[in-house]
């Protein structure tokens, strides 16, 4: 590995070994096989006659299922594919610039023994190093990320699972290449009247460097039941995402997760907003919920979607919606209870021009003028859960 990173520039290189990556292809193919197995079976019985309507039912029921199945298991299979073609590349460093590297590490007190320039297939660069502090007081990792930068003529910064300062031991630290844009999010809620606890639940999270994701479930009704519900939801869109589901897949699993929950109805909205903040290109899901806001300093565009809930149907209406940021954007998201609130008032038909009008730049002050403007408008009631969201989005100069 030394000896390919001094010698120049390679081809990409898999992650995996290669016995790993034939393993991981082969439980792909087989996951693959065993969906496929389950299509052509219904494929036959779809083919034979149906007797009562109770029989019909049933079948449906069984077919649903079976849908779902093949779905969850093509996406593992995806997911093994995607894990055993990872490649990466090394890029060139000169003993040089190694050694000068070490040295300018070893005036503010760090000693380096290994470091490793890579390119991953998307063109980020990321620079692994093994190093350690010296007698003196610990630096912190934003200090070497900042000599680092200057240096390797890369905005480099540590990752988000490296610590705060350089330990006394030998130990990995990860930088990545600074994504093109920064954020800060804000939120405003407020309980409905009536009731102790919301039935809106939110998330702000990066399951990857360089991606964030704002998801805002709206339960049915109001109270605890609407809570768990939304609760779930959120939960569970969280979990398929670390784990590497796609958005799309994790939103159809949800949703039969809620459809097989028995008897009782479990309904919730989804608000589901992902930005890459190297691009600054933007994605929404939108199943059920109320419209989102892009405010552009006094202009606003307006995204929604008409389908129903998650837990109605097993087969969902689903569509992508994608924009592009730029620098001082603002992307507002709201649960039902906001417009309900302006329907008492000025009408939601209204709500666009309002935030063009907000001259605010903190999102969390932007997210309580709205959520204060509502309650003007609803003359102080809160006959629903109101919730609002919204993230800024600015250049790294």
């Amino acid at each position: 590995m030394k000896k390919q990173l001094m010698g120049g520039d390679t081809d990409f290189d898999r992650v995996l070994p290669e016995y790993g990556r034939k393993k991981l292809l082969m439980y792909a193919d087989s996951f693959r096989d065993l969906a496929n197995t389950f299509l052509d079976i219904q494929k036959e019985e779809e083919a034979q006659p149906v007797g009562d309507r109770q029989e019909y039912l049933w079948k449906r029921r069984l077919v649903e299922n079976r849908d779902l199945m093949a779905d969850h298991l093509n996406e593992m299979a995806q997911i093994m594919t995607k894990v055993a073609e990872e490649a990466y590349r090394f890029i060139h460093m000169s003993e040089r610039k190694v050694k000068q590297l070490a040295h300018a590490l070893k005036e503010e007190d760090v000693l380096l023994k290994e470091v490793y320039l890579l390119e991953k297939e998307n063109g980020h660069k990321e620079i692994y190093l093994i190093m350690r502090s010296g007698k003196g007081t610990s630096p912190a990792v934003d200090e070497v990320g900042n000599l680092l930068s200057v240096l390797l003529n890369l905005r480099l910064v540590p990752s988000k699972s490296s610590s705060i300062f350089v330990g006394k031991e030998w130990g990995n630290y990860q930088y990545i290449e600074e994504p093109g844009f920064h954020v800060l999010t804000g939120v405003a809620k407020a309980v409905k009247e009536t009731e102790r606890m919301s039935g809106d639940n939110y998330s702000f999270l990066e399951v990857r460097e360089g991606t964030l994701t704002a998801v805002l479930s709206d339960g049915m009704g109001s109270g605890e039941k609407a809570c768990k519900d939304s609760e779930f939801v959120i939960d569970f869109m969280e979990k398929f995402l670390e784990a590497g589901f796609g958005k799309e897949t994790a939103v159809q699993m949800i949703n039969g997760a809620l459809i097989a929950g028995g008897e009782s109805q479990n309904m919730s909205t989804l608000d589901l907003c992902q930005m890459d903040l190297y691009t600054g290109v933007c994605e929404f899901i939108k199943i059920g919920s109320a419209p989102s806001y892009i405010k552009r300093e006094n202009l606003v565009e307006q995204i929604s979607a008409r389908n129903l809930p998650l837990g109605v149907f097993y087969e969902i209406d689903m569509e992508t919606v994608k924009r592009r940021l730029v620098d001082g954007d603002y992307v507002i998201m709201l649960s039902d209870g906001i417009l309900d609130a302006l329907s008492q008032g000025i009408g939601e038909e209204m709500l666009p021009e309002m935030l063009g009008k907000i001259a605010l730049k903190n999102p969390a002050e932007i997210a309580n003028h709205i959520l204060n403007f509502c309650l003007h408008q609803s003359k102080g009631r809160v006959r629903d859960d109101m919730t609002v969201m919204v993230t800024g989005i600015w250049e790294n100069l």
